[in-house]
């Protein structure tokens, strides 16, 4: 599978600098359902042609749990050959920088408009040509889909759902690879990895701009959430919000409004406390919201070439849900304020990622104490502090957790509060630090 990315600009090659990749080699990373290479084709200041390449393991992908229209799709399918939800995986994972926005040699260049062609061989699209344009048009492409027929020999037959579809705008390079990231998985109408309430959170941080205003955004909404009516609602009412407020959305107290401002700074905060302390040589902070990511670059000056956080901090672009080497060997990891915004049934996942793959030394994990929630008399009962929240745990129900994660893991717990206390509901947070035994 294959997606092209060309842009005629002047000096066409600083493409390299935006999308983080040499035009003088070649990127290789392997995901867990193949192997993901970028490499340039063309390079020269006139012409610049990047392209993404995924190379399917079908035979991996055959042994874990797909998301199968027909008992033969294991056997009988065209993910090798179609740009389907797959090669937004892949786009996600080769490009996080990028879709940032930032770029540490170029920054100048981060926020033109480039004349940008993005072309795909195949993708599936099973609402026809006027659905493609109905989806891109609104963002200013030129859109081009030219159906597949079924058989060239036997015209009779007809067209198959399959369009090459090229796409030409003056547009940002990292808006570019956000809508693609968006509208793969719209187009084809299907998810084939794990799919979970996180995918809420990252339609809203990558889409969020734009999606306001888009007059197919409903349709958007439900293509890629695929159906789930409480994912869909929470998605519509936070862009109602938005839509509303213009991007401020309205706290109903002061207390929860500076629990949301905390909230929202957890990911820059430990990194710039940790960055003043000299004996932590790497730093590393991930997120599924590429806004998070976003946001934490620029507060930290990350995207500033001179500044020496830049050699010690990196920004990685991912999920807690799945199997990531590259949090593999570090001394200690932080999960603040992370695992409320997981399913509850997919938590086991987190677990593993954490500490068995990973298994840092000493983890410390914080959530909300869910026995406080009563001390707001402006949040009702039942009711979660924020919309992306999936549970909420009481004191007891975080100690059982961290007590049987603990055993199972082969770590010592400790348990404390956070925040001024209440006699009888407790402070507002929990946290639990873990200590590996060996």
């Amino acid at each position: 599978m294959l997606v092209e990315i060309s842009t005629t600009a002047p000096n066409a090659t600083d493409l390299g600098f935006l999308l983080h990749k040499n035009p003088n080699a070649v990127y290789e990373r392997p995901l867990p359902y193949g192997v993901v290479r970028v490499f340039y084709p063309e390079a020269t200041n006139e012409r610049c042609t990047a392209v993404l390449w995924l190379d399917m393991d079908q035979i991996g992908l055959s042994r874990g749990r797909g998301d199968n229209r027909f008992p033969l799709a294991e056997y009988v399918n065209d993910r090798s050959y179609v740009a389907s939800s797959f090669v937004s995986v892949a786009i996600g994972q080769a490009f996080s920088t990028a879709m940032t926005g930032r770029s540490k040699e170029r920054p100048e260049r981060a926020n033109e408009l480039w004349p940008i062609q993005v072309t795909m061989p195949v993708v599936d699209c099973d609402a026809g040509a006027d659905f493609i344009q109905r989806l891109f048009e609104p963002l200013g492409y030129c859109v081009e889909a030219s159906p597949i027929p079924l058989d060239a020999n036997f015209s009779e037959w007809g067209s198959s759902t399959l369009y090459r579809l090229s796409l030409s705008a003056n547009v940002r390079v990292a808006d570019a690879l956000t809508h693609l990231y968006v509208l793969l998985p719209v187009l084809d109408n299907q998810k084939h990895y794990a799919f979970g309430a996180e995918e809420v959170t990252k339609l809203l941080d990558n889409a969020g701009e734009w999606l306001v205003d888009h007059p197919m955004r409903d349709v958007i909404m439900r293509r890629y959430l695929r159906y789930h009516k409480k994912y869909v609602e929470d998605a519509r009412a936070a862009l109602e919000r938005l839509e509303a407020t213009n991007g401020d959305v309205p706290q109903d107290t002061e207390e929860i409004e500076e629990t949301d401002r905390i909230k929202e700074e957890t990911l820059e905060l430990p990194l710039r406390i940790l960055s003043s302390d000299s004996q932590w040589r790497t730093i590393v902070g991930m997120d599924v919201s590429t806004s998070a990511l976003k946001t934490a670059a620029r507060r930290l000056y990350l995207d500033k070439p001179d500044r020496v956080l830049s050699d010690r901090i990196k920004l990685f672009h991912g999920s807690l849900i799945y199997r990531d080497e590259r949090l593999a060997g570090f001394d200690a990891a932080a999960l603040v304020e992370v695992i409320e915004h997981i399913e509850y049934d997919r938590l086991e996942f987190v677990e593993r990622t954490i500490f068995y793959y990973a298994k840092p030394r000493r983890v410390v994990l914080t959530t909300p104490n869910a026995d406080y929630n009563s001390h707001w008399p402006s949040l009702p009962a039942g009711k979660f502090r924020h919309f992306d929240h999936r549970f909420e745990w009481s004191r007891a129900q975080f100690e059982n957790w961290t007590t049987r994660i603990a055993a199972e893991y082969g770590y010592s717990v400790e348990i404390c509060e956070i925040g001024e206390t209440d006699g009888k509901l407790g402070a507002p947070s929990q946290m639990a630090v873990f200590d590996r035994a060996t």
